[in-house]
């Protein structure tokens, strides 16, 4: 007799299969920019380029000297200067572009050329960061170096464009009477006494006195009918009632500083002075008419000249500074270009 537990026990048993599916893996996320080797290329680059500055510095100090005949010539320590801030360029740039794409990340599944312009872009962002660090570093002396010849430029092109009015106001205090001054020199000349002028005949004197009777004879006295000639005044002396030897001075500075602010001196104040002049030293009308003239010539000649130096000097300020920043931008482009090629060497290194 079969009971319910033989048929139970006879039946088959069904199973279950479970099936576990499991996500594939998710490649990371490859970062373009790999800040960090491109904050420690620049500051290579920084202290690299710090160190060869300072370098030429030394170097181009004691190869030039304010001795004659000694030290190397302007062009050639101009010439030497430009090559030395080239190769720190190229230095310095050049390592901080390596380090930036030796140190990057290394990407995956990425074809060539995009990892040639990601190698590129850190070498070019590592040269940024260095020359804007550089820069900050080096404010007053790259202010110094380009903006020196500006403020010469500056000051010696207003000074060469007011060159009277400016000589004129530095002659303030020798107008007052003051014992400096440009234009003391020549005044002075006004007064100097004529080298011309005949000495005094001295007096004559009488026959030597006899021994015998043992007294001196008179002297001789001058012919009857003849003058004496007047005795030569001393330079600066003043002769007849008048203002004193200052006075006079301090008159002439004021009227020289007002002819400077024309073409010529007033024919009023030349006839003035002349007279002056022949008061004072003693000279004839005529004399004393073309000594005034003489100096207004040289006096005018003297500040064209000074006028033209001043000129000169602005002229060659500004030639200076404008191709030191005309080299500063090339070698600038040089460290560029530089940094961005190691960065292409160092990454390729990097992904071997």
């Amino acid at each position: 007799m079969n009971t319910r537990g033989d048929y139970a026990a006879s039946e088959p048993h069904a199973t279950a299969t479970v099936a576990v599916v499991t996500p594939p893996p998710v490649a990371p996320h490859d970062s373009a920019t790999s800040w960090g080797a491109i904050f420690a290329g620049a500051a290579a680059a920084a202290a690299l380029s710090l160190v060869l500055l300072i370098l030429g510095v030394g170097l181009g100090l004691s190869s030039v000297s304010p001795w004659s005949y000694e030290g190397v010539s302007a062009e050639a320590f101009g010439w030497s200067s430009i090559a030395w801030l080239t190769f720190t360029a190229i230095a310095a740039s050049g390592l901080g572009g390596y380090l930036a794409g030796r140190l990057r990340n290394k990407w995956s599944n990425l074809h060539g050329d995009e990892t040639y312009f990601r190698d590129t872009a850190h070498g070019f962002l590592s040269w940024s960061v260095a020359t804007l660090l550089t820069a900050g570093l080096l404010t007053t002396a790259i202010g110094g170096v380009l903006g020196a010849g500006a403020k010469v430029a500056g000051a010696t092109a207003g000074a060469a464009a007011t060159t009277a009015g400016g000589l004129a106001a530095a002659a303030g205090p020798a107008a007052m009477g003051g014992d400096n001054g440009y234009l003391q020199y020549w005044v002075d000349g006004l007064f100097r006494a004529n080298p011309n002028a005949p000495a005094a005949p001295a007096a004559p004197m009488g026959p030597p006195p006899d021994p015998v009777a043992g007294a001196a004879p008179a002297m001789v006295q001058p012919q009857a009918g003849a003058v004496a000639p007047p005795p030569r005044p001393m330079p600066g002396a003043e002769r007849g009632p008048g203002p004193g030897r200052g006075d006079v001075r301090g008159e002439v500075n004021r009227i020289v500083v007002n002819s400077l602010k024309g073409d010529a001196m007033d024919p009023a104040d030349t006839q003035y002075l002349a007279q002056l002049v022949a008061n004072q030293t003693g000279m004839s009308q005529a004399e004393a008419q073309a000594r005034v003239t003489d100096m207004q010539t040289r006096l005018r000649a003297s500040l064209e000249k000074a006028k033209n130096d001043a000129k000169q000097a602005a002229d060659d300020a500004r030639k200076a500074t404008a191709y030191a920043a005309l080299w500063l931008f090339i070698t600038l482009l040089i460290g560029a270009f530089s940094a961005s090629l190691f960065a292409t060497w160092g990454g390729r290194r990097r992904d071997l």
